[in-house]
C-alpha cells in the first residue's frame, strides 16, 4: 500500500542513507527558505496575519523568523509559512511547480524549537528530506491534472510533506506515521483562484500548520483510515478525480522513494514572482539599456505563462507577480527584478504602467517552459531581439552559492540590518553543524 510504504520509508530515514548531493541540496533549500522567511516577515500580508491571530497565540515556544517575537509552534508554522511564500521567491520543484521547502521547513523549525534543547542539525536535515521527498513524489503522481483543475499543489501536498517531516523529527513509528499522513491528507488546502491575493501565501502557511498538527495528533494515538493516499475515496482519487489512474500513479512514485531524489531537482528563484515569467525577465534584463526608446514589446512564451501570469493590469504587487506584462515592463524600465519591482508603489508608477501597455504576448507550445523570446521595437524602427533558451534559476542554469547568498542578503538586510543579515547567513549555512536547533533557530533573527 502506498501510504504504508511512504510512512515506513519516512519513519526510518537516516543520515547515512542520504547521498552527498542530497545533503547539499537540502542545505541549499533550507538556506534559501530562511532568507525568504525573514525577507517576508515585514510584508503587509504577514503583518495582517500576525495581527489577526496574535490573540490566539499559546505558549511562546517558536521563533517568528525576522521578528523579535515568538508564538506557539502551530502559529509559528503558519506565520513563517506565509512569510516564506509571500514574495513568491521560495524554491520550486520544476517538474511539478511545487514550492517544497516552505510548508515543510516552517512546520519542522517550529516544532524543533518547541521540543527544546537536544535536537541536532543532522536530525533536522533528515526530517526535512523525508518531508520534501514524500511531498514531491505525491505531486508527481497527480501532476498536471490536479493543478490544471484548479488546486494549488503546494498547499495540497505540502501538509502531507510537513506531516512526514515532523513525524520523523518526533521519531514516530511507521504505524503512527501512516496515521499522520492520513490526518494531513484530510486537510486539503489551496485553490489557484487565490493567486494574486494574500490567501496564496496562506495556503503554504496553513499546509505547514496542518502537517504539524497531524504529526502531533498521531503521536498521541489519533488515528486515520488505512490507505489514505491511495484508497478508492482517498486523497489521490479525490483531488485528481479526472485521472482514474491517480492512485496507481502516486503508488508508483512513492515506491521510488530513496531511489530517485526529488530534492536534487529543486530550483531556486532569482526573481520574486511566478517562475514561468523568469525566462521573460531574463531576456528583458539583457535588453534594459533600450528602455527609453521602446515603442513596442512582444514576448513569445510557453502557453502556461499566459495561463498563470496573464494579468494585463495588475493593481498591486501580489497581482503583479502573476503578470508577464508587468514583469517585462519592470525589468526593461529598471534593469532589476527584485522585491522592489513587485512592490505596490512600483506597480502603479505611471512610467511603468505606460510601458506595460506596450507589451503584447504570444503563446507558443513549441517553446520549453524555461525559454522565451522578447522583441523590442524602438522609436527609429529598429528591432532588438533576445532568445533565452534556459532561464537563470532553471536546472540548466542554476543559481550558485554566491548567487544564493546575494539573494539571501538582499532580502534579509532590509529587515535585520547588514550586520545581522551577514550573521544570519553564516548561521543558516551552518545548520548541519548545530547541536541545538532550538538555540540556532532563535538566533537567526537576532
Amino acid at each position: 500500500m502506498a501510504t504504508a510504504h511512504a510512512a515506513s520509508w519516512a519513519a526510518s530515514l537516516t543520515m547515512s542513507q542520504l547521498p552527498p548531493a542530497v545533503v547539499r541540496a537540502a542545505m541549499e533549500s533550507l538556506y534559501n527558505y530562511i532568507g525568504c522567511a525573514i525577507g517576508g516577515a515585514s510584508h503587509p500580508t504577514t503583518a495582517a496575519a500576525r495581527s489577526a491571530l496574535a490573540p490566539l497565540f499559546g505558549a511562546s515556544t517558536s521563533t517568528l523568523l525576522g521578528q523579535d517575537a515568538k508564538a506557539d509552534a502551530a502559529h509559528a508554522a503558519l506565520l513563517n509559512g506565509i512569510a516564506a511564500h509571500v514574495h513568491d521567491y521560495d524554491d520550486t520543484h520544476l517538474a511539478t511547480i511545487v514550492h517544497p521547502t516552505a510548508p515543510v521547513a516552517s512546520a519542522l523549525l517550529a516544532q524543533a524549537e518547541a521540543l527544546g534543547p537536544g535536537i541536532s542539525g543532522e536530525r533536522l536535515l533528515v526530517a526535512l528530506v523525508a518531508g520534501i521527498e514524500v511531498e514531491c513524489k505525491l505531486a508527481l503522481g497527480v501532476w498536471p491534472a490536479h493543478y490544471d483543475v484548479g488546486w494549488h499543489i503546494t498547499g495540497t501536498v505540502g501538509a502531507i510533506g510537513a506531516a512526514a517531516a515532523v513525524g520523523r523529527l518526533l521519531d514516530l513509528s511507521p504505524v503512527q506515521m501512516e496515521h499522520a499522513l492520513g490526518i494531513a491528507a484530510s486537510q486539503v488546502t489551496g485553490l489557484r483562484v487565490m493567486f494574486g491575493s494574500d490567501t496564496k501565501a496562506f495556503h503554504v502557511g496553513r499546509a505547514a500548520q496542518n502537517g504539524l498538527l497531524a504529526a502531533l495528533l498521531a503521536q498521541k494515538g489519533f488515528t486515520a483510515a488505512p490507505g489514505a493516499l491511495e484508497a478508492s475515496r482517498g486523497w489521490a482519487a479525490v483531488v485528481d478525480a479526472i485521472t482514474p489512474a491517480a492512485p496507481q500513479n502516486i503508488a508508483a512514485q512513492i515506491h521510488t522513494l530513496g531511489h530517485t531524489w526529488e530534492i536534487t531537482a529543486n530550483a531556486f528563484k532569482p526573481f520574486p514572482c511566478g517562475i514561468v515569467v523568469h525566462p521573460t525577465l531574463d531576456a528583458c534584463l539583457r535588453l534594459h539599456d533600450s528602455a527609453a526608446a521602446i515603442t513596442a514589446v512582444h514576448v513569445r512564451v510557453h502557453p502556461l505563462v499566459l495561463e498563470l501570469t496573464g494579468k494585463t493590469a495588475p493593481a498591486d504587487g501580489l497581482q503583479a507577480k502573476f503578470s508577464v506584462f508587468h514583469a517585462a515592463a519592470a525589468a526593461l524600465r529598471s534593469g532589476a527584478a527584485g522585491p522592489a519591482q513587485f512592490a505596490d508603489a512600483f506597480v502603479v508608477r505611471p512610467d511603468v504602467v505606460a510601458l506595460r501597455g506596450k507589451v503584447t504576448a504570444t503563446a507558443d507550445a513549441g517553446l520549453a517552459a524555461d525559454a522565451a523570446e522578447v522583441v523590442l521595437t524602438l522609436a527609429d524602427g529598429a528591432e532588438r531581439r533576445v532568445f533565452v533558451e534556459h532561464a537563470i534559476g532553471s536546472t540548466a542554469v542554476p543559481m550558485d552559492a554566491a548567487a544564493l547568498e546575494a539573494k539571501f542578503l538582499g532580502q534579509v538586510t532590509p529587515v535585520l540590518g547588514a550586520a545581522a543579515a551577514a550573521r544570519a547567513s553564516a548561521m543558516a549555512w551552518g545548520a548541519l553543524e548545530s547541536t541545538d536547533v532550538a538555540q540556532w533557530a532563535a538566533g537567526l533573527s537576532e
